[in-house]
């Protein structure tokens, strides 16, 4: 039954205790070695707004599940992380303009609150480039940590 709000994550401690059921799947060679096997779906890569519409998942997910009082160390880490996704993103012209968003706009990573701000803040000013509609950020964790109240 969908209530609206997102799945919780398993903590650290509960997700030692998840198993990965696909480990006891086992794994059949193709006959023909130039060829995958046929339950492999025959997906071509994803194009940029495939890779973008994923990225800010991921971002947004990781600002949703970062500490709201970070120590000093994850505070760094953060923003070390952010230079190193933008120097490595696959599209280059996106990830030269997250270089130069990082460059103007230093990351804000002193509470969870700051970091799901700054980075709605930049997506919304991708947005505004793909001629987008902003998202108001005020509303960062109802759409990625919290959920939408139904009632």
């Amino acid at each position: 039954m969908a209530t609206g709000k997102a799945p919780k994550l398993p903590s650290k401690k509960e997700s030692s205790t998840v198993s990965n059921s696909s480990s006891s799947s086992q794994f059949i060679p193709s006959t023909n070695p130039s060829e995958p096997p046929s339950f492999y779906k025959k997906l071509d890569p994803p194009d940029v707004a495939q890779l973008g519409r994923s990225s800010w998942t991921l971002l947004h997910s990781i600002a949703a599940t970062y500490p709201e009082t970070p120590t000093t160390k994850q505070q760094q880490d953060m923003k070390s992380f952010l230079h190193l996704f933008a120097g490595v993103y696959p599209c280059w012209y996106c990830g030269e303009d997250f270089q130069k968003y990082i460059q103007k706009n230093e990351p804000l990573t002193k509470s969870q609150d700051d970091l799901g701000k700054w980075l709605c803040e930049a997506h919304n000013d991708v947005n505004v480039k793909l001629g987008k509609p902003k998202f108001d950020c005020n509303f960062w964790k109802r759409r990625w940590k919290d959920g939408w109240d139904e009632e």
